[in-house]
């Protein structure tokens, strides 16, 4: 069994539902102090954070990522215990294995073989560590970065550990995301008997040409590096439980995945020309999760796309696909932020696992862009 292999059996072992670490961050610490990082807790409420840093000097290189996992669901429907890690067929199999334990298993034994090849290695390594990334991601990675920011420790560089690959490990690279844009709308009409509807008022009735309008917005047309934005609303309440009786509210949550050519003042600005231009009473409320950020070129691209030429023979594909990560968090202070990990084939599933000797050549995939960025000007 492999060093990243063993380590990454150690922390599936680890039941971690978010916001429980249970213990898996401990098990990081001891394995980077034997190796000389400064390790320092940032607990939030029920969160536990790790900031380690190896270094004081910049560039500021960090491996970003969750020892939190969801849910198991129906043990039942598992080949296996979630939380008994069992290999089959050359597959990893247990809760966390590819989102995201093999990624920080891969992290740590690509930082202990850099550094006993490179004790005086250029700038620093981090770890950015957090157990509130599945969850509310209110007290975690958003909170460190406050931290840091506080007293002016900036980071240059920073691979978050997401399970970006799609067939092949390493054939993906996100180089991106879109931003998340959440709204609230309650539409007010005036309950009643459903048999004397003109003494009531539907708000569903009153909001339908709207909504279809909302629908088939173009809000706008992407660019070489992001989609157009996309809106979806993911649940509608509307109804009292009786059959008789015509609602008076009617409420509708939604989502914008939108593109770097939009904001969200934009976005909130065209939602609600759109609103009033309806015959209808209505609230907005509004939260954002995330602005949208890119990596566009940079030392750490071309390092990472070079370590995986290097490692795996082929070269990956940038992308912005997929939902928001910690690394929103990150790139608005102005780092250079990739994603980095093993098959998403698999995550948040039943039997999820990844494959063996891509934790392996995962390691050699992050310790070969430590080399690049960070060997000593002598080796």
């Amino acid at each position: 069994m492999s060093a990243t292999l063993k380590l990454a059996t150690e922390l599936i072992c680890r039941p971690s539902l978010t916001p429980d670490d249970a213990g898996c961050q401990a098990v990081m610490i001891k394995r980077l102090e034997a190796i000389g990082f400064k390790i320092e807790k940032l607990p939030f409420g029920e969160v536990k954070n790790l900031w380690a840093r190896r270094g004081s000097e910049s560039p500021l290189f960090i491996f970003a990522g969750h020892t939190d996992v969801v849910p198991a669901g129906n043990i039942e429907k598992w080949d296996s215990d979630p939380f008994q890690p069992e290999i089959r067929g050359g597959l990893l199999f247990g809760r966390g294995a590819a989102d995201m334990k093999g990624s920080l298993a891969a992290m740590v034994t690509a930082c202990e073989n850099f550094v006993q090849g490179n004790p005086h290695h250029k700038g620093s390594i981090a770890f950015l560590i957090t157990s509130d990334e599945e969850g509310p991601a209110i007290n975690g990675t958003v909170k460190v970065i406050e931290t840091l920011e506080g007293r002016n420790e900036k980071i240059d560089y920073c691979i978050v550990g997401e399970p970006s690959s799609s067939k092949q490990l390493g054939d993906t690279v996100k180089h991106g995301r879109r931003g998340s844009l959440h709204g609230y709308l309650t539409i007010h009409g005036k309950q009643g008997h459903i048999a004397y509807q003109h003494l009531a008022n539907n708000p569903l009735h009153a909001f339908a040409p709207t909504l279809t309008q909302l629908c088939t917005e173009q809000w706008c047309s992407g660019n070489d590096h992001f989609p157009a934005t996309g809106f979806q609303i993911y649940q509608l309440d509307h109804g009292t439980g009786a059959e008789n009786i015509v609602p008076g509210e009617c409420e509708i949550r939604f989502n914008f995945r939108f593109s770097s050519e939009l904001t969200p003042e934009s976005i909130e600005t065209r939602m609600r020309e759109i609103l009033d231009q309806g015959d209808f009473d209505y609230e907005l409320e509004w939260k954002l999760s995330g602005q949208p950020f890119l990596t566009a070129t940079g030392n750490l691209l071309k390092a990472t796309i070079e370590s995986i030429r290097a490692a795996t023979g082929k070269s990956p594909k940038l992308s912005t696909a997929g939902g928001t990560s910690d690394g929103r968090f990150i790139a608005p202070t102005g780092a250079q932020v990739l994603e980095l990990g093993p098959l998403n084939a698999t995550i948040h599933q039943v039997n999820e696992c990844v494959a063996v000797k891509d934790l392996e050549t995962l390691s050699k995939i992050y310790q070969k862009i430590l080399q690049q960025l960070l060997s000593s000007p002598n080796r």
